[in-house]
This record gives C-alpha cells, structure tokens and sequence, in this order.
C-alpha cells in the first residue's frame, strides 16, 4: 500500500469547489486517508493502490496551482486509514496568529543534507551553535526527536507562541532550526517567529520525514509520529507495529 503526506500553500478562491472535485476523485480511486482544504491551500494524507495514488497525484498536478507540490511517499503492508475524510478548514494547520502565512512568502530553510553536516560539526557554518526547536506537541515527541532538540510541552500548536516565549533570551545568539512531521508547521512557525523579531530562524525543507527520506536516522533519536494507524515512522519510513501481523 503506498502512503502519500503532501500540503501546497497556494490562494484557493472556492475551497469548498476544491473539496468536492477531491473528493469524487479519491472515491473513484478508491483513496482513503484525510484532505484538508482552506483558502490558503490544502494538506494531504492518502494511501492507495500504487497506481491509483499516482493517478491522483498527476491530476492534481493538471492543476497549475499544485503543479510544484512536494510529496512524501512510504509504504504500509496494509491500508493505514479507516476511511476517506475530506474538510473545509479556515487553515489547513490552526495556528490563529497574524504574520505566520506562507502565501507571502517562505521563511529561509535549511536541507536535510546541510543541517546533518551542521549537526556532525556542531555548528553552522558561521560558527553559531545550532539549536533544534521541535513545533510538534508533546504526544508527538514522545516518540522521537532530534537529539537535544528544545522540546516545549504543549497539546496544541497555537499554544507554541506562549511556550516558547520563556526560551527566547537564550535562543539570541544561535541558529534555531524548527521542524515537525512533514514541514507544514514549522514554516508557519518559523514566519511568525520572524515576524516577532527573532531573525535567526530558519526551517527544515521537508520536516522529519523528508530528512528521514534524505539522510535517514543521524542525529535523530527514536521515531517519528504520524497520523494514521501505523502510529510512527523509524528513519527508513517503516511503521512502529508490524502491520503485516
């Protein structure tokens, strides 16, 4: 069973148009998994027959406003979700805080292959302490972070702001690196911590499953969490449970 987690942020004039055409086309192929739609893009967690997820995929692309989208692809022995959910949301991540869109612009990133090096030395290359600052809450990292990762113990993301804000006298002089699952939240994250002043901050390209994808487990402890049955992913994209038992 192939496994896809993709999210664009793009202007979407009639979400809930979008939402319908998805829909009919994930039925058709006989997709399960969970699509959310918003006026500021859409977020995706699929699996399928190979085929039909490609499928899908290439329609999607048909569309000019999804031609660029990134994908993340792992495989499952067995269908990981129960059913098909399709949702209008007023964002495809709640974060509810001004100055946090990607629809004006990207914060910098950091590739998975530049931060591993960065991670191996110590330091970025301007000689700042690098420091890892996870976005996820704290039901997530319990099943894996980066190694010395700031973790901040939190049930939700819009709560991240608050939690964070005891953290950032020390965070002054290094190079904060934000990451999560699949890179949705920590450019929502690292934009609105720019835009509060902290301009040391960057994102990791892909989150953790596309450093996984592109480096494997160096320097991450544990797995990483996802949001279907197979409950969390190792640095080789395998699930936590067999689920070929």
């Amino acid at each position: 069973m192939l496994n896809l987690a993709a999210y664009h942020f793009v202007s979407i004039d009639r979400p809930e148009a979008l939402a319908a055409t998805l829909r009919e086309r994930a039925e058709a192929a006989e997709l399960r998994g969970t699509m959310l739609v918003a006026g500021e893009g859409i977020n995706l967690f699929l699996a399928g027959e190979d085929a039909a997820l490609h499928g899908f995929l290439d329609a999607l692309r048909e569309d000019p406003r999804f031609a660029q989208i990134i994908v993340k692809f792992s495989h499952s022995q067995s269908q990981p979700f129960a059913r098909l959910k399709v949702k209008v949301k007023p964002e495809i991540i709640s974060f509810r805080r001004e100055n946090a869109s990607p629809l004006q612009g990207r914060a910098p990133t950091v590739e998975p292959q530049v931060l591993a090096r960065w991670l191996d030395q110590g330091h970025d290359d301007a000689g700042k302490p690098v420091v890892m600052l996870d976005t996820r809450n704290r039901e997530e990292f319990a099943y894996g972070t980066f190694n010395g990762a700031l973790t901040l113990p939190i049930d939700n993301f819009t709560d991240l702001p608050q939690a964070l804000q005891a953290h950032r006298p020390t965070l002054r002089d290094t190079t904060v690196v934000s990451f999560c699952t699949g890179g949705i939240r920590c450019e929502k994250a690292a934009l609105w911590m720019q835009s509060d002043g902290m301009h040391n901050v960057l994102q990791l390209d892909g989150g953790i499953l596309g450093y996984f994808e592109q480096v494997g487990g160096r320097h991450y402890d544990g797995r990483c969490f996802v949001f279907d049955e197979r409950v969390a992913l190792d640095p080789e994209l395998q699930p936590l449970v067999d689920d070929a038992a």
